[in-house]
C-alpha cells in the first residue's frame, strides 16, 4: 500500500513537471466569459480568450508603448499621416473647430479564418454598428467621436476624428468586425444585435477570428478550446490545441494544477495573491511564479442612487472605517498597497498629494453623525426616520480572497454601527447583468484594469452610465455625475502639453479622492503560476493580456 501511495504521489509530481503532450496547453482560469463579442461587455475573462484569436488595431505593449498590431504604422503629426484640419459644418467636436485626420493601413495578409482578407468594408462596418445609439457596443464615444471615415483601397483608410488628443493615434477600442459575417445581422434589428451577433450563437464559426488561434469548442461555464488558425499571417504558435478551464472557486484551481488537469494558472484571473504566495512556498520547485504589479486595481463600485450612499459624508465615513492597510499586510505580506485613486502609483501621472483616507473610526464615526445616522439601536445606527444604516455587499461567488476581504470589511463596518448584508453571485452573472445593467442597490466590489494615462471617461463621465435606452452602452456603474470632473476628461484628451496635462491629472484624482464615487481598496499584483516547461509569457501590467502575444509561448526544448 505504501509503494501504491508513493507511486501516485510521484506521478502527480511528473504531470505538474511536463507537459501532459507537447501539442496541447491546458490553461485554468477563474470566470468564463459573458460573451465573446469583441466590442460588448468588457472583461477580463473575454479579453484573455479573444487576445489569442484576434489582434487590436493599436494597444500599449509590455513596456507600456502603443503599437500597431493590426496596422502597419502608427499616423503622426511629424510623419503626415495625422494631419491637423477644420471640421466640417454640422461637425461640433471639442468646441475649437478643429480636429485631425488619421491615415492607417491594415496589414496586408490580414485574413478572417475563413479566407476572407481583412478589408476597409470591415472597418466601415465597425464604425456604423459601434456608432448605433441602442446597439449595446461598448465606448460608444470614441465611435461618436469619428465623424467619417474615407476609404483609399482595401486596405488604406482615413479616420476623421472631432478632436486632437494627447493619445490621437491610439484607437485600441476600435475592435474590427467581419462585415461579411455580422453586417446582415446587424442590418436586420441594430437594437437586437447584442442577442443576435455571431459570436455568441455560432462562436466556433471560423470567420469570426483572424489571429493565431480560433475557437473550435466551447461548453459554456467550463472550458474553451482553440486550435491554430490557418489564416494567421505571423509567427506559427507553438502548440496545436488550447483548452482554457475556467474553474470558478480559486481554491479549486489549485487543486486542477497539482492533480495535472491543467498545465498553468491564468495570472489575470487565477489564484488570489495569499494563495499564490502559500503556493510558492510549498511547490516552488515545480513550478515558475511570477508576480506582476500593475495598473489594476480592487475597488467598490457604488451605486450613487441609492439615497444612503448619495450622501458625501457617508461614502467617506464608509473609508475611513476602513483599515487597507491592514488588510495589505496580513492577506497580502505588503505586496498589494493601499490604493487611493483610480490612478496608479506606477503610472507617470499620479499625484502623491492626493487626499488619503486612513483607518480612523472616530473621524468615520463623526461623518456619520453629521449625515444623520445618530440614533444607535442593537449595534445598528438609524437615521430621524427611524431607518436603519443598512447596505448589501456584493462580490464574485467563489473568490476566496474576495469574499475574506468582504468579510473583513462586512466586520469594520459593523464595528461603525452599519448593517452590511452580503449576497454574492456566479461571475457570469454578477458581470454579466448585475454590475452591467447597474442591478445592485448598494456595494459592488471587483477590479478594473487600465492602459498608461488612461482618462477615465467610461467610468466617469456622466455620459457613460449605462441605461436601457443606450444599450447598457457605458461602464460608469455607479452613476456618478460630477461637472466639473466630465469638464476635466474632455480637457485632458485634448491637451497636448504634457505639463499642463499632468496638473488636470492632479484635479481629476482631487475630486475623485473627495467625492468618493468608488472606494479603491488595493493595488493587485498578479500571480502568474506557469510550469517550469513553459516560456515566453510576459506579464503586462495594465490592460492589454499576456495571450496578445500567444505567438511567443514556446515549450523548453522543443
Amino acid at each position: 500500500m505504501r509503494k501504491l501511495i508513493l507511486m501516485f504521489f510521484l506521478a502527480l509530481a511528473a504531470a505538474a513537471a511536463r507537459p501532459a503532450a507537447a501539442e496541447e496547453l491546458r490553461i485554468g482560469i477563474s470566470q468564463y466569459p459573458t460573451t465573446l463579442h469583441p466590442s460588448r461587455e468588457p472583461s477580463v475573462a473575454k479579453s484573455y480568450v479573444a487576445s489569442m484569436t484576434r489582434r487590436p488595431m493599436t494597444v500599449y505593449d509590455q513596456q507600456w508603448e502603443l503599437i500597431c498590431m493590426l496596422c502597419t504604422e502608427l499616423p503622426s503629426i511629424e510623419a503626415g499621416t495625422a494631419e491637423p484640419e477644420d471640421l466640417p459644418p454640422g461637425v461640433e467636436g471639442a468646441g475649437d473647430g478643429r480636429g485631425i485626420a488619421l491615415t492607417y493601413s491594415l496589414r496586408p495578409d490580414a485574413t478572417w479564418g475563413d479566407g476572407t482578407p481583412v478589408t476597409t468594408r470591415d472597418v466601415l462596418f465597425t464604425w456604423k454598428a459601434g456608432r448605433h445609439p441602442t446597439a449595446g457596443i461598448g465606448n460608444l464615444e470614441l465611435y461618436k467621436r469619428i465623424h467619417a471615415i474615407d476609404v483609399i483601397d482595401d486596405k488604406t483608410f482615413v479616420m476623421h476624428a472631432d478632436r486632437i488628443s494627447y493619445e490621437y493615434a491610439a484607437i485600441n477600442d476600435f475592435r474590427i468586425l467581419p462585415a461579411h459575417i455580422e453586417e446582415p445581422i446587424f442590418d436586420a434589428a441594430p437594437e437586437d444585435y447584442r442577442n443576435r451577433t455571431t459570436f455568441d450563437t455560432d462562436p466556433t464559426n471560423k470567420a469570426l477570428y483572424y489571429g493565431p488561434y480560433r475557437i473550435t469548442e466551447i461548453i459554456p461555464g467550463s472550458r474553451v478550446v482553440l486550435e491554430p488558425n490557418e489564416t494567421w499571417w505571423g509567427k506559427p504558435p507553438a502548440f496545436d490545441r488550447i483548452t482554457v478551464l475556467i474553474i470558478e472557486k480559486t481554491t479549486a484551481l489549485e487543486a486542477n494544477l497539482l492533480s495535472g488537469n491543467i498545465d498553468m494558472i491564468s495570472g489575470e484571473l487565477g489564484l488570489t495573491l495569499d494563495q499564490a504566495l502559500a503556493f510558492e512556498k510549498r511547490h516552488g520547485d515545480r513550478f515558475n511564479v511570477i508576480y506582476k504589479p500593475g495598473l489594476l486595481y480592487e475597488h467598490i463600485d457604488l451605486m450613487l442612487d441609492n439615497p444612503i450612499l448619495a450622501d458625501k459624508r457617508l461614502r467617506q465615513a464608509l473609508v475611513y472605517g476602513l483599515d487597507r492597510e491592514a488588510i495589505n499586510e496580513r492577506l497580502f505580506e505588503g505586496r498589494q498597497p493601499v490604493a487611493h485613486t483610480s490612478v496608479s502609483p506606477l503610472d507617470w501621472v499620479y499625484y502623491k498629494d492626493v487626499k488619503k483616507y486612513p483607518y480612523d473610526p472616530e473621524k468615520a464615526a463623526g461623518l456619520l453623525e453629521a449625515a444623520g445616522w445618530s440614533d444607535l439601536r442593537q449595534g445598528i445606527r438609524h437615521n430621524a426616520a427611524g431607518e436603519p444604516l443598512q447596505l448589501e455587499f456584493m462580490t464574485t461567488a467563489g473568490n476566496r480572497v474576495r469574499e475574506l476581504v468582504q468579510q473583513v470589511l462586512q466586520s469594520q463596518w459593523k464595528q461603525l454601527g452599519i448593517d452590511v448584508r452580503v449576497r454574492n453571485e456566479p461571475p457570469r452573472v454578477f458581470f454579466g447583468q448585475t454590475v452591467h445593467e447597474r442591478r445592485f442597490t448598494g456595494l459592488a466590489m471587483f477590479a478594473w484594469g487600465s492602459s498608461p494615462e488612461n482618462a477615465p471617461r467610461s467610468t466617469l463621465h456622466s455620459e457613460e452610465i449605462p441605461s436601457e435606452q443606450n444599450g447598457w452602452s457605458g461602464q460608469n456603474y455607479t452613476g456618478f455625475r460630477n461637472a466639473e470632473m466630465d469638464e476635466l476628461i474632455e480637457a485632458i484628451n485634448l491637451e497636448l502639453d504634457r505639463a499642463k496635462r499632468e496638473q488636470m491629472w492632479h484635479r481629476l484624482q482631487e475630486i475623485y479622492a473627495e467625492e468618493v464615487p468608488v472606494i479603491p481598496l488595493y493595488w493587485r499584483a498578479n500571480p502568474y503560476i506557469l510550469p517550469k516547461w513553459l516560456k515566453g509569457v510576459r506579464p503586462t501590467g495594465q490592460q492589454a493580456s499576456s495571450t496578445l502575444w500567444i505567438e511567443d509561448w514556446t515549450v523548453e526544448g522543443r
